[in-house]
């Protein structure tokens, strides 16, 4: 575990209304009840990329406005990770395995002849597992909580908000975030990789 690499990509928007739990405050009975704005379609966002280990994150980057993520952006987002590896965890340099989903410009032919070309192996996603991605269950939701309720109105105080919030995990919550990834690897392991529900599934 100690050396896979995770990443995947997702949208940040300008703002995010805060959870109810957030939100809550003191009111007499005789207060007017609350309203709650809706979120709608918000133009400015940034696509924040990131890959990340049971250390902390490994690299980051925001993909360009007006860029979308083909086979030949990923490959140059890999080449990209490759090289910051070597830099920042350079104990696992020549022996890391990345994990990322089965999005198509992950499966292309080119993109899996690059990663052996490189000697990268690459940690099967199975299609029903999707608990298996620690960026939807861990990272994102984490990062995305503590912008809740903040506004941008530009890009770059998006990015450098995200930027500033990645730094505030820490690595013990990455380690807890893999022993738990190690938990449901077993299952789907047990399981043959079939798709179950609830957390019951005897080991």
């Amino acid at each position: 575990m100690k050396n896979m690499i995770t990443g995947d990509k997702t949208w940040i928007f300008e703002y995010y209304p805060e959870t109810k739990r957030q939100s809550k405050e003191w009111h007499t009975s005789a207060s007017p009840r609350p309203r709650k704005a809706r979120m709608s379609k918000l133009k400015i966002k940034s696509m924040l990329i990131c890959f990340f280990d049971s250390q902390g994150v490994v690299h980051t980057e925001f993909m360009p406005q007006g860029q979308t993520v083909n086979q030949f952006y990923y490959h140059e987002i890999l080449e990209r990770l490759r090289k910051r590896v070597v830099c920042v965890r350079p104990s696992i340099a020549n022996n890391w395995m990345l994990h990322h989903d089965n999005a198509p410009c992950h499966m292309v032919i080119s993109v899996i002849k690059f990663l052996a070309k490189k000697g990268i192996p690459v940690v099967p996603q199975p299609p029903y597992s999707l608990d298996l991605s620690r960026c939807e269950f861990f990272l994102f939701p984490e990062l995305k909580f503590d912008l809740k309720g903040r506004h941008f109105q530009t890009v770059e105080n998006i990015e450098t908000a995200v930027t500033d919030q990645l730094k505030v995990i820490t690595v013990s919550d990455f380690q807890r975030c893999y022993k738990e990834w190690e938990q449901h690897l077993w299952r789907c392991v047990a399981s043959e990789g079939n798709y179950f529900e609830g957390d019951k599934l005897d080991l």
